[in-house]
């Protein structure tokens, strides 16, 4: 009798002995990546091929963390993971958990190492770097002497501004010694008082440009007085000196603009400034003598003298004023006065007197005006015109009414 197994049985007794084979439950395989896709769940699907054959791969979302760059076609990488069968497509794949690049993938892997560790202890951070000044004199330069790089920035600066001053340090840029030829050549340059120093090379492969990714090369920019600016390789070639350095620059020829002004651009901007200001000058001092006017306008005003001469002025026309109220006074007065006389003069006993009139008064100097206050041997005065008349009344018989005088008639 025949044992008849359905697909699944045979795919899950594969598995099984997948499962159980000690070799492909962690397994390195080294090959090219092909046919790599990022799915939206987070998975990575890719196929590993060689000159013989391919194999199939997927890393997980949960696997991620063991990568540490994007997956590209091309790459050639080493994966550790383990060879297990997918029952539902009795297809066998490699369930990877750590990918690295091979050989300058290697390289790379340290270098990640070296940015993080250093990126935790701060130096990358903003507040250490220091500011490129942006008129200089001195310009240090550590690079290797022959090549495009020095020609470059050579080139720059002559055209920008022939007063700067380079100082060259001749330094190893790749191989062995390199770093440390690089370091003594940052150091130097920082005892000699340059104003900037730009550090790096032309562009190159990893391990060309590796001298500007080591921990002594890094140190060294980070540790100088100096402002460095980094200028290693091309836009996408960013070394580990480029995030210490305190500006980066993606081509030497960009450094030597960076570090050096336009001497022809200053010049212009200098008379820029100088016809500006003698302009702000002029209308500042036009401004100025016209405020001086108006100041002076005002002053006039209040000023004590202008006072003085006013108070003057109403001062006279006050006494004017005042003159002619008492002339006024003094004629309306007069008038009246005048009045008053002509009334005096018909009232004053002495015009009585002058026209014949007397005024006669008894020994008690009260005046007689009826003839019975007048007595028998009794003497009276009697004003007249120019002088006085004493007389005495002789008997009483001479002492008569009017009245009296009327009956005898």
């Amino acid at each position: 009798m025949r044992n008849v197994y359905s697909v699944g049985q045979v795919n899950a007794y594969i598995k099984n002995m997948f499962t159980q084979d000690f070799v492909l439950n962690r397994i390195y395989v080294k090959g090219e990546v092909s046919n790599c896709k990022y799915h939206t769940s987070g998975h990575i699907y890719f196929s590993l091929k060689d000159a013989t054959g391919a194999i199939a791969c997927v890393m997980f979302s949960g696997q991620r963390r063991g990568l540490a760059f994007r997956m590209q076609e091309g790459q050639q990488v080493i994966v550790l993971g383990a060879v297990n069968v997918y029952e539902r497509d009795g297809k066998y794949q490699l369930y990877a958990k750590e990918i690295i690049l091979d050989g300058a993938g290697l390289l790379y892997t340290k270098y990640e190492q070296l940015k993080k560790e250093l990126e935790d202890m701060g130096m990358f951070a903003e507040q250490y770097k220091q500011p490129v000044p942006k008129y200089i004199r001195k310009l240090g330069v550590v690079t290797a002497p022959t090549g495009a790089a020095v020609r470059d920035i050579m080139n720059i600066t002559r055209r920008r501004n022939p007063y700067v001053q380079i100082i060259l340090y001749p330094a190893l840029v790749q191989g062995e010694g390199a770093a440390a030829s690089i370091v003594k050549g940052i150091r130097t340059l920082d005892a000699m008082g340059v104003d900037t120093i730009i550090a790096g090379r032309g562009g190159g492969s990893i391990e060309d440009l590796w001298a500007f990714n080591e921990e002594s090369v890094a140190r060294a920019i980070f540790e100088c007085r100096t402002p460095i600016i980094s200028a290693v390789g091309h836009e996408t070639d960013t070394t580990i000196a480029d995030y210490v350095a305190d500006l980066r620059a993606p081509t030497p020829s960009a450094a030597a603009e960076l570090a050096v002004f336009d001497y022809e651009l200053f010049r212009e901007q200098l008379e820029g400034y100088w016809y500006e200001l003698q302009h702000r000058l002029r209308r500042k001092l036009s401004d100025a003598r016209s405020l001086a006017k108006q100041y002076q306008m005002r002053l006039s005003y209040v000023s004590p003298k202008n006072q003085i001469k006013e108070k003057r002025l109403l001062t006279a026309e006050l006494m004017d004023k005042l003159s002619q109220g008492m002339n006024a006074k003094l004629l309306d007065r007069r008038h009246r006065l005048s009045l008053y006389i002509e009334k005096f003069h018909g009232l004053s006993p002495l015009g009585k007197l002058n026209q014949g009139y007397s005024y006669t008064e008894n020994e008690s100097g009260q005046a007689v005006t009826g003839v019975d206050q007048v007595h028998t041997d009794e003497m009276l005065q009697i004003h007249v015109r120019d002088g006085k008349i004493r007389a005495k009344v002789c008997g009483a018989q001479k002492i008569r009414r009017i009245e009296d005088e009327q009956g005898e008639r």
